[in-house]
């Protein structure tokens, strides 16, 4: 049984049969077999199907909830009873938004040196996605921002606060200012993430609240594109403070505040919220609230 339910979140996730058998291990027949059996036993249609999937049923996205609850507690058991036996053992995968990537090294560092046989697994993706696949059992937990969009049933620990700067060469026309508004930085050229990252949206509504509307020259979903073109000295963006202090300056580059307002939110570690907490989870939240303390 446990086995099907891992095929129906695999479908879920995947929407194809084809990637969904491919992410479970087993052929697409196989997949499809332990669908129909899983249907049989409970006696109704999970999935609509014609020559490609169609979606789930009304019944098969009840189960859905249900199947997110039983597998995940059955990995849980799993992973106390080796863990009693040989200690924290397994993989650990993380997804986190652009902007906290290079934060997570914070966390799997100290981890790995108590725990030295988790291997990590580390993603790049949206908060929208973070959120999506804690739901669907694909990851163990997300680093994204806490307090800025509807988060759902999660459990949270607050890492640090995501405070903005401009960075720009030195040379440029804000390069010599200590501080800058946000109506000034409207006024600029800019190199930002894609729309689909919350941190976009955030610069977004803070432009927007400055009265400019935001007209990058360049856009990418990964924060390295952006810092790469800054760092040449003929561009400019907007990024988190820690974010620009982990990459690294450049003589001629220069990390400004930007003021009026000055704009805080917080990242944080988010899990599911599930109880008992799978042992590798458990020990990450362990550590992260010991670097909510130093941080």
């Amino acid at each position: 049984m446990i086995d099907k339910l891992e095929f129906l979140l695999a479908l879920a996730s995947e929407k194809n049969f084809g990637k969904a058998a491919e992410q479970c291990g087993v052929s697409q027949p196989t997949l499809s077999a332990g669908i129909k059996q899983l249907e049989d036993t409970l006696g109704v249609m999970l999935v609509q199907r014609s020559s490609r999937f169609l979606g789930l049923t009304a019944e098969g996205e009840r189960v859905l909830d249900w199947a997110r609850r039983i597998v995940g507690d059955a990995r849980a058991m799993r992973q106390e009873v080796v863990a009693l036996r040989h200690g924290l053992v397994g993989h650990l995968k993380i997804a986190a938004i652009p902007t906290a990537l290079a934060m997570v090294s914070a966390l799997t560092t100290p981890y790995r040196a108590k725990h030295p046989n988790v291997r990590f697994t580390i993603l790049s993706r949206t908060s929208i996605e973070v959120l999506s696949m804690l739901e669907n059992l694909e990851i163990d937990a997300g680093l994204s921002y806490i307090d800025n969009e509807p988060l759902g049933k999660v459990r949270t620990v607050p890492l640090y606060a995501e405070q903005y700067r401009l960075l720009t060469s030195a040379d440029s026309p804000l390069g010599d200012r200590a501080t800058v508004t946000w109506a000034e930085v409207g006024k600029i050229p800019l190199c930002l993430l894609t729309p689909d990252m919350q941190n976009r949206r955030i610069i977004n509504q803070l432009l927007s609240a400055a009265g400019t509307e935001p007209q990058p020259t360049l856009e990418s979903n990964s924060m390295i594109v952006l810092f790469s073109h800054v760092r040449t000295g003929r561009w400019a963006s907007v990024m988190p403070e820690k974010l620009a202090d982990t990459l690294g300056l450049t003589e001629r580059l220069r990390s400004i505040p930007i003021v009026e307002p000055d704009a805080v939110h917080s990242i944080g570690l988010i899990v599911p919220n599930r109880e008992p907490m799978t042992p590798l989870t458990a020990a990450l939240v362990a550590e992260a609230k010991l670097l909510a303390t130093v941080a």
